[in-house]
């Protein structure tokens, strides 16, 4: 009986041994340093200065940003092409705006659906417009003071950006001035509008432009967008720029970014 007991106390602890021994190894599978990590990278918040600044947001988790086909560039060398046709515009002349937002990171307007642009006979809806003061893209190294991007989507997911360069007005514009009105003063503020806007009015009346394959400017920096740079440049009143300065964070760009072979190309 005793040499039974003997038995099954050795048996125990050999059992109650290897539990331990694989409860240790599923809790070293799960809980590592490079998870812990990965998790705090993923949830890592980006800005445009210091650790998570533009220079650094290649190296956030799961972005595209450390890719060969980013924006913005420097429009410097050009292709004259022919085959580009216009873009088609469709935005109607009495728009709703939906909220204007002050993100942290710029002030974007949202609209209601129904506006669009239509490339190579695909529609492309717009989605919003926001801004960047000083410009991102630069043209033969000028830098704008203000750069406002119309963000477009198709069916399909992918984006086509109309970016339009806009210099200061000393003079009132009325277009701006009904803008400036609805502007967010803090991060994280949002103003509701019910008033109606002509977006046609913020579109250079010549729409010749450059266009290029990059990606969206701030994480995650998806690749395959299609941009669409205004050579004219519009006036916007030295007011509405000044008012966005206020309330954007300063120098809310980013740096150009290389080519790596890609051609740049612009309409006749």
């Amino acid at each position: 009986m005793k040499k039974e007991m003997k038995n099954f106390a050795v048996i125990a602890a050999l059992v109650l041994a290897t539990a331990c021994n694989n409860k240790s190894k599923e809790t070293e599978q799960y809980v590592t340093p490079s998870d812990t990590i990965t998790t705090l990278e993923h949830h890592k918040h980006w800005n445009y200065e210091g650790e998570t600044g533009p220079s650094h947001w290649g190296e956030m988790d799961q972005n595209d940003c450390g890719g060969k086909v980013q924006s913005p560039v420097d429009i410097v060398d050009t292709e004259n092409d022919n085959t580009l046709k216009p873009i088609d515009f469709h935005y109607n002349l009495k728009t709703k705006i939906h909220d204007v937002i002050n993100n942290g990171h710029t002030i974007q307007f949202d609209f209601e659906s129904g506006d669009y642009i239509v490339i190579n006979g695909d529609q492309y809806e717009l989605k919003q417009f926001h801004f960047h003061e000083s410009a991102e893209h630069t043209i033969k190294g000028v830098r704008y003071p203000l750069e406002i991007h119309m963000v477009h989507k198709n069916k399909d997911g992918k984006f086509a950006v109309v970016s339009i360069m806009a210099q200061e007005d000393k003079k009132s514009n009325e277009t701006f001035e009904f803008l400036d009105k609805y502007l967010p003063k803090k991060a994280n503020d949002t103003v509701k509008v019910s008033n109606d806007f002509n977006i046609n009015k913020v579109l250079p009346q010549n729409r010749s432009y450059y266009t290029y394959s990059g990606s969206l400017t701030t994480p995650p920096c998806t690749e395959g967008v299609q941009w669409f740079i205004f050579k004219t440049p519009i006036e916007v009143s030295i007011k509405m720029i000044t008012d966005l300065k206020k309330i954007m964070p300063l120098n809310n760009f980013r740096n150009v970014q290389e080519l790596n072979g890609r051609k740049i190309k612009e309409s006749i």
